[in-house]
């Protein structure tokens, strides 16, 4: 019997044109119930296939300067690696100490943007009749009123509260304190997850190594008896995981850049002692497409509205509104190309949508398979469609 042939062919029809959907329905279902069982090494899962295409990626590009290709899978390991572990022992440490800092001085800033809007209030009374969390109930104003309250009735937590979308008003102000509060931990939280990320380089690794051979097993099973099974999510997964690659690579790319005009934008403002904790909150708020941007923010002018006055502060807002204007029209199209341009609207809900159903995950992964989705899965096979996810091939 040819292996190639689908059994389904034989079945009279209509059968011969249900059956299959079916298979590919059950076949899905199983692999996503797989997935499901395996979603506490989800960390460990993704961390392997980014560093896999990473490296893999690194690999290929460098075919035409060195043609040994274990000397060149070794060399981009090693490169890899002495990069981690410099991060790990001069950038990790200040972050810690400087996310500990921003989080035990978090009441303070808060304080201190209450104070400039009440001041603003009293020179703009329409300042109050449009935010009219800065007039108490009792009509006074003060800022020391504030801190005597509380921040539960701090109206800048009140205006985070509502920007942020935390939760109802009444428990609001614990997860704004929560979720700012876990930036403090954000040394410990990276030395809890060492070991995910040294098993992750280690597979990574090993599987780049031995890659023809992992693929050539991986095709042998078409002519088994579970042929069925690899004709029906081969080709997706491949098509998958290679736009994810791309995605991510892209992004990192963006994250690096952002961080460092970031860090240079913050040095010239005189914020130099907060530079590690500011350039890692944009390096991972990169990753999250529009509403990350707000996220890094907050931070960075709170911490320039306290360091330096109202002045740093909005030369701090202008600071980045030209990075990401840098990012929008000059990294994006180069980078990204128009594969992946969502309308911003569109990310947002993505976002939204994702994020309630998948928490992080969700907002990690929902453009991009978003993108595969509406981009690829339900499109006809073209040309054009698939060069768009054509990966390099070795031939090795």
């Amino acid at each position: 019997m040819n292996p190639n042939k689908s059994v389904f062919h034989t079945l009279p029809p209509p059968w011969d044109r249900i059956l299959p959907h079916v298979a590919t329905i059950m076949v899905w279902g199983v692999l996503l119930g797989v997935i499901y069982l395996l979603r506490s090494f989800f960390l460990l899962l993704f961390l392997t296939f980014v560093f896999s295409y990473i490296q893999a990626q690194s690999v290929s590009r460098l075919k035409s300067r060195i043609k040994n290709r274990i000397a060149r899978v070794v060399l981009v390991a090693l490169f890899l690696l002495s990069i981690l572990t410099a991060a790990g022992i001069f950038l990790i440490p200040k972050v810690k100490v400087q996310a500990e800092v921003f989080v035990s001085q978090f009441t303070t800033y808060l304080y201190r943007v209450d104070q400039e809007l009440f001041t603003l209030e009293k020179k703009y009374p329409l300042l109050g009749e449009l935010l009219p969390e800065i007039v108490s109930k009792d009509g006074q104003n003060s800022v020391e009123g504030s801190e005597k309250k509380g921040l539960r009735h701090s109206p800048t937590t009140s205006m985070l509260q509502q920007f942020l979308r935390l939760g109802e008003a009444a428990g609001g102000v614990q997860n704004v304190s929560h979720v700012f509060g876990t930036l403090g931990n954000i040394g410990g939280k990276i030395a809890s997850v060492t070991s995910t990320f040294l098993l992750s380089l280690l597979f990574s690794f090993l599987i780049v190594l031995d890659l023809a051979n992992l693929g050539a097993s991986v095709r042998e099973l078409e002519a088994t008896k579970i042929g069925f099974i690899y004709r029906s999510v081969a080709g997706n997964i491949r098509d998958f995981s290679l736009v994810l690659g791309k995605a991510l690579e892209a992004q990192l790319i963006i994250a690096i850049i952002n961080s460092f005009m970031t860090a240079l934008g913050i040095s010239l403002l005189g914020l130099g002692e907060h530079v590690a904790f500011l350039s890692m909150i944009v390096f991972f708020c990169s990753f999250f497409p529009v509403i990350g941007v707000f996220i890094s923010s907050i931070p960075i002018c709170l911490i320039a509205l306290q360091t330096a006055g109202l002045q740093t502060m909005f030369l701090a807002i202008l600071l980045i509104v030209i990075i990401h204007l840098i990012e929008g029209y000059i990294l994006n199209p180069r980078i990204y190309g128009s594969y992946m341009r969502i309308n911003s609207v569109i990310i947002l809900i993505i976002l939204t949508i994702g994020g309630k159903l998948f928490n992080f995950w969700g907002l990690i992964l929902g453009v991009p398979i978003c993108t595969y989705i509406f981009g690829h899965a339900i499109r006809f096979k073209t040309k054009e469609n698939i060069n768009s996810i054509e990966a390099p091939q070795e031939n090795e």
